[in-house]
């Protein structure tokens, strides 16, 4: 969950640069975190000589760095604030990541629940608040302003200033969360509560635009630092609504859908049979390989099979099965919304449908769910 919005392959190469594990979260910096790092510092010490009289240009760029550590510390510990509950509430998430604009959670498992939602998302907002808090009382106990009483207070104020931010009622923000788990526990619906919190992003995109455009027509001191941060902010609002808006629909089943419909009727043949026959067998449906002794030895992987038959036509197509584990493996009368949610958590391309007795019933394949999602 970004402090600027949002929660959300390979750790340390798309991500950045990993720092450490927390409660076995990897944590990375992202290369644009030090670009953000050095706006702050460029920005922030000269207000340093202007606001501390006899402070010289190296003092102010100390300052001003540590600063930016100081900011990024409260946006780590803003993050920690959605990852810990995440993981409380028995949601996994794959990593933190600090960046430009602020940070991510990557939580993996969509919240089932308004509630689960409401806490992950306010979790975040509370903890700068509590940073805000602290700063603010260290601030107030130190007997004259200096140097290090501005760098205090600018913390307390920077931590307060993302609380309020993240408020907002708009996805991808922590309030636009909060606004959708308010609207999902009074309608039932999650796709209600998505598309009222993405209308309540385009307004504060609308917002932000407009008081970056007032500050240049009433010539403010900052307007320009002020236009160019407040149109990226309105960006990245308004693509992590249009984001939000296109996850639900790929996970909310089609009304009318059944799985019925979707699930590949499915063939089980013995493990030791010819790969070359049993791709030719598996065309239109799945496949599940049965050792000799009743077990299955999993499905029938066909781009495997292919790459296999192509050199050994004869060999046993157990080589190309993939094993059945029990996140592969669904209930005929499992929810749409549960299939939805269970294939997009799973790194799998075919799962195995079983009725109540848990004989095989079908195949779904990944595809043919994710088509007909696309057409909805």
């Amino acid at each position: 969950m970004a402090t600027t919005g949002g929660w959300r392959r390979q750790v340390g190469r798309d991500g950045g640069l990993p720092l450490f594990r927390a409660a076995g979260v990897p944590v990375l910096l992202a290369p644009s975190w030090w670009l953000g790092s050095a706006a702050v510092v460029v920005l922030y010490a000269p207000m340093v000589g202007r606001l501390v009289p006899g402070a010289d240009g190296v003092t102010g760029v100390l300052l001003a760095a540590t600063f930016a550590v100081f900011l990024g510390l409260s946006v780590l510990a803003h993050e920690l604030g959605h990852t810990l509950v995440a993981l409380r509430l028995g949601l996994p998430v794959r990593r933190l990541r600090l960046f430009l604009l602020g940070g991510v959670s990557e939580v993996m498992r969509t919240p089932t629940r308004p509630g689960h939602e409401g806490a992950i998302a306010a979790a975040g907002p509370l903890v700068s608040v509590f940073l805000a808090g602290v700063f603010a009382l260290a601030a107030a106990a130190m007997p004259e302003p200096d140097a290090v009483w501005l760098l205090v207070a600018q913390t307390a104020f920077a931590n307060a200033a993302v609380a309020v931010f993240n408020l907002l009622p708009g996805l991808p923000l922590d309030g636009g969360r909060i606004l959708r788990a308010g609207v999902w526990a009074c309608t039932g619906r999650r796709a209600s509560g998505t598309r009222a919190a993405v209308v309540g992003g385009g307004v504060v995109a609308a917002l932000l635009v407009g008081w970056a455009v007032w500050g240049v027509l009433a010539g403010s001191e900052d307007r320009w630092v002020r236009f160019g941060v407040c149109l990226l902010t309105a960006w990245f609002v308004l693509a992590g609504a249009r984001g939000e808006l296109t996850a639900e629909h790929r996970r909310t089943w089609p009304d009318g859908l059944t799985l019925t419909e979707l699930v590949r009727p499915v063939l089980q043949l013995p493990a030791e049979s010819p790969v070359s026959g049993a791709l030719t067998a598996s065309a239109g449906r799945g496949v599940v390989l049965v050792r000799a002794d009743g077990v299955a030895a999993g499905l029938l992987d066909r781009e495997m099979a292919r790459r296999l038959a192509s050199t050994s036509p004869h060999a046993p197509a157990e080589q190309a099965a993939v094993p059945i584990r029990p996140e592969t493996v669904l209930l005929e009368n499992e929810s749409g919304d549960e299939v939805v949610e269970r294939v997009h958590g799973t790194a799998a391309w075919e799962y195995l449908v079983v009725d109540l007795e848990g004989r095989p019933a079908g195949v779904l394949r990944r595809e043919d769910l994710r088509a007909a999602l696309n057409r909805r």
